[in-house]
């Protein structure tokens, strides 16, 4: 249950403010049907977190408890310093092939490939790398994406103007720090 509560509890924070919340928002605006853009975003989602987390589970598998210790705590660390740099959506993200493959395709290619090496990304390998529970970390990141991007949907950039970005990272850089220390302590229980 950590792992599932951990992983949605980072992603969400991490995801306030990124740029595929403001993707989603982007979408929401454009196309203004938010069921097949929310259904996109989750199989989007899931598939490039699954990827992630099998990413993860084999670097845990392949190196040795020791380094992995140390590598793991020191990703968390650098994901707390990552959270601290505004995050922008490229022009190419949001003007993707759209019409070709409608609303629902054109979600699900725009989110799975801003997805690629950005922060959420690389936090669930680090986490799928720490917990051995492979499908509690995907279950938690594909929540924490859903929980971060289906109000965005819906409220646009009403959120953006009403909560502070640089309060919702801070907070998740220093969570990112505290796994971090404590990954690199060896304390093995968060909760």
């Amino acid at each position: 249950m950590e792992a599932f509560l951990v992983s949605t509890g980072i992603v969400a924070l991490g995801e306030m403010g990124d740029k595929t919340q403001l993707l989603a928002m982007l979408l929401a605006a454009r196309f203004r049907k938010p069921l097949p853009i929310m259904l996109g975003i989750f199989v989007a989602t899931l598939a490039n977190h699954a990827m992630a987390g099998a990413v993860g589970q084999w670097v845990a598998e392949a190196i040795g408890p020791q380094w992995m210790r140390w590598i793991i705590g020191g990703s968390f660390l650098a994901m707390a310093i990552w959270m601290l740099i505004p995050d922008k959506i490229d022009e190419d993200d949001a003007d993707a092939k759209s019409l070709r493959l409608g609303v629902f395709g054109t979600t699900v290619l725009a989110f799975f490939l801003a997805e690629m090496g950005d922060k959420t990304q690389i936090a669930t390998v680090a986490l799928a790398a720490r917990y051995t529970d492979f499908f509690a970390v995907v279950a938690g990141t594909t929540l924490g994406m859903m929980l971060a991007n289906v109000p965005a949907i819906y409220l646009g950039d009403r959120i953006a103007r009403g909560v502070s970005m640089k309060l919702v990272h801070s907070i998740s850089a220093g969570i990112f720090a505290v796994l971090g220390v404590l990954t690199l302590l060896g304390i093995d229980r968060f909760f």
